[in-house]
């Protein structure tokens, strides 16, 4: 059994882009009441007295947006002060990082993974579900702003769908032969918008790195990191190439890692519809932590049996209709 000791917590569910393979403009969102979201002392102490005790020294913040909290410095700074933290990373959609990115610099942040699927400002706006001002020149100058200021490994999540963004492959790929940048690819997945996956469907990650391999030649690499990308990069490259095949290749065996999504509900499993623990109302509700310690850890022994579960029967014959941001990243 692999260890878990990997936490991936979504700190809001809100978000300042509409991605089409996340949250269609067409799709009416119920965002949760800040009565509803964890509180930064709630976190830390499912921090320090469930998830601690229990192994976990990773983690990750995500969102929705993370940057659109307004506690975010204060939380980075908390967790990277505890003793037992050996890594604390964060991913963005960047459109904020030009204002914010040096303040969660001195926050104590180092590890920092931004999402860009086009190169191309038409397409990009396509993507994030934009209909006014075009947003990729400022998410673009975050980028190289967190970039200047020391963010490493900077890291570039790209999903690829099929008719929209394949076309950019190499250009993608391209960023990582004179930056230290480190672009991975993400398979498509049928969460958020059922509709275009049905549509779209899905390139699987050995077809983008036969395309790859085809311009320039592939070797295998490594990089600092906690989850499931195959890391190759192109020959004399500064950076990497990451590939993340969730549909193509099954790594459950390889998932060292639960999601915490922003209103408290632990997920053992991205694809889980159903064990699940409300953290927030046990805690809320003066439930000993020790007690919410044991049901955590309980459902921990559980996962290796859950992954696969929800594996057989999720992405065969299942969409998922809950956008990431309300999953938790």
């Amino acid at each position: 059994m692999n260890k878990i000791d990997y936490l991936r917590i979504s700190l809001i569910d809100k978000c300042n882009f509409r991605c089409q393979y996340c949250m269609p403009e067409e799709e009416k969102l119920n965002y949760l009441l800040s009565s509803e979201i964890l509180t930064k002392s709630e976190l830390l102490t499912l921090l320090k007295e469930v998830f601690i005790p229990l192994g976990f020294t990773k983690f990750r913040l995500t969102g929705g947006e993370p940057l659109l909290r307004s506690d975010l410095p204060e939380i980075i700074t908390e967790i990277i002060n505890l003793p037992q933290t050996k890594d604390l990373a964060l991913t963005t959609n960047g459109y904020l990082l030009l204002e914010k990115a040096q303040l969660l610099f001195d926050s104590g942040l180092r590890r920092i993974n931004i999402s860009l699927d086009s190169l191309n400002p038409q397409t990009f706006d396509q993507i994030i579900g934009n209909k006014n001002k075009s947003r990729w020149h400022k998410t673009w100058a975050g980028i190289q702003t967190a970039y200047e200021i020391g963010f490493n490994p900077l890291k570039l999540n790209v999903v690829i769908i099929p008719e929209v963004n394949d076309g950019e492959i190499l250009d993608l790929a391209a960023l990582t032969i004179n930056r230290n940048w480190h672009v991975r690819f993400i398979e498509f997945m049928p969460i958020g918008n059922h509709e275009l996956f049905s549509e779209k469907a899905w390139i699987p990650s050995v077809e983008i790195r036969q395309q790859i391999k085809a311009k320039w030649g592939l070797e295998e690499a490594h990089i600092t990191g906690n989850g499931p990308a195959d890391i190759f990069k192109i020959p004399d490259s500064k950076g990497t190439l990451g590939f993340i095949s969730q549909m193509s290749e099954c790594f459950c065996d390889r998932c060292n890692r639960v999601r915490l999504s922003a209103d408290g509900w632990l997920r053992p499993c991205l694809l889980n519809e159903t064990e699940q623990i409300d953290l927030k109302t046990l805690l809320r509700g003066g439930i000993n932590t020790q007690k919410i310690r044991k049901k955590v850890a309980k459902l921990l022994l559980l996962k290796p049996e859950i992954n696969y579960k929800e594996r057989d029967s999720g992405t065969k014959n299942n969409t998922y209709y809950r956008t990431m941001s309300q999953i938790g990243g």
